[in-house]
């Protein structure tokens, strides 16, 4: 009895694999051109973002027995271990969005090697950036006792982090692993960031869960944002076919200094303006000027705010 159950589920189970392969290859096709293609790897790009983020920060993400006699020694093998694998995923995402064919491969490859050494030469400005970030939100949020609470415990400074290592690559020409990366970063701590949005340093997101901010916003310096933000688009423009144009700006531009709280949805490509504060679960499709003040759908312009930058509000200090 139970070898005709078994016999009757393979056949079974036959009919379900013709079937699923006439959906996968005629009437539901998803490939991209029409091929099987070689995908960068979820998994490897968070050893690849993990690597990098022991590199930039050895002591908190790396090794806590680190010290000066074996610090660099750490970072060197760490980036001679991570720095292949950013290579073969950036090459993976080359293979998937080209049209060339196998002998063009070659080319790709030299591309890769491009982007990532390319990549590699940035990350000491990108660890300058992320530093100025910790500084915005030590002085930021006085529930912060130190920074590594900061780079350990914040899930804000986590997708910074992610964000500011994406938006890099994005640039350089690998638009598939940065949005993995943006991705990883979105499953881990609930922040959406595009890698293609601007942002400026000194940049804090308190809390942070549900934020979102689109590929073509642009963020000025001094900025802070609460749980829930979001910087969005309020319209899509179509084609005279009806498929949605890519590539507009779409998206808020945010001057420096500026704070958003917690529930706020900014829409559209308006501007809001230098020092501005907008209120909790503000609703907002219209510009704003600078020194403005936005609560609960109602803009009342006050006289222009003009707060201390970070950089006069404390000392010189290194982590």
């Amino acid at each position: 009895m139970r070898q005709q159950e078994t016999t009757a589920s393979t056949r079974n189970l036959d009919q379900i694999v013709v079937e699923l392969r006439t959906s996968r290859e005629i009437t539901h096709n998803i490939r991209h051109q029409g091929r099987i293609h070689e995908l960068p790897s979820r998994n490897r790009l968070l050893r690849v973002v993990e690597g990098l983020c022991a590199a930039l920060f050895p002591t908190h993400y790396g090794r806590a027995d680190l010290n000066e006699t074996n610090i660099d020694y750490f970072v060197r093998h760490t980036l001679n271990q991570t720095l292949p694998l950013v290579r073969d995923q950036v090459r993976r995402g080359l293979v998937f969005s080209s049209h060339s064919s196998e002998a063009g491969r070659l080319s790709l490859d030299r591309r890769a090697e491009e982007i990532t050494d390319a990549f590699t030469e940035q990350l000491p400005s990108i660890r300058a950036l992320l530093f100025s970030d910790l500084q915005a939100a030590y002085q930021g949020d006085p529930a912060a006792t130190s920074v590594s609470e900061i780079l350990l415990c914040y899930p804000g400074m986590t997708a910074v982090i992610y964000y500011r290592i994406a938006h890099v690559l994005y640039g350089l020409g690998a638009p598939l692993v940065a949005r993995l990366i943006s991705d990883i970063a979105h499953s881990s701590t609930g922040i959406d960031i595009h890698p293609a949005a601007e942002i400026g340093g000194h940049f804090f997101i308190d809390h942070g869960t549900g934020v979102v901010i689109g590929e073509t916003t642009v963020i000025g310096r001094r900025v802070r944002l609460y749980q829930a933000v979001t910087l969005g688009a309020k319209r899509f423009t179509e084609d005279e076919n009806g498929a949605l144009v890519k590539g507009e700006s779409r998206h808020p531009i945010v001057e420096d200094d500026v704070v958003i709280y917690a529930g706020a949805t900014i829409l559209g490509r308006i501007t809001i303006g230098r020092g501005s504060i907008i209120g909790g679960n503000v609703w907002l499709t219209q510009s704003v000027p600078a020194g403005s003040e936005v609560v609960q759908a109602q803009m009342r312009t006050s006289a222009t705010i003009q707060p201390k930058s970070l950089d006069q509000r404390m000392g010189q200090w290194t982590i």
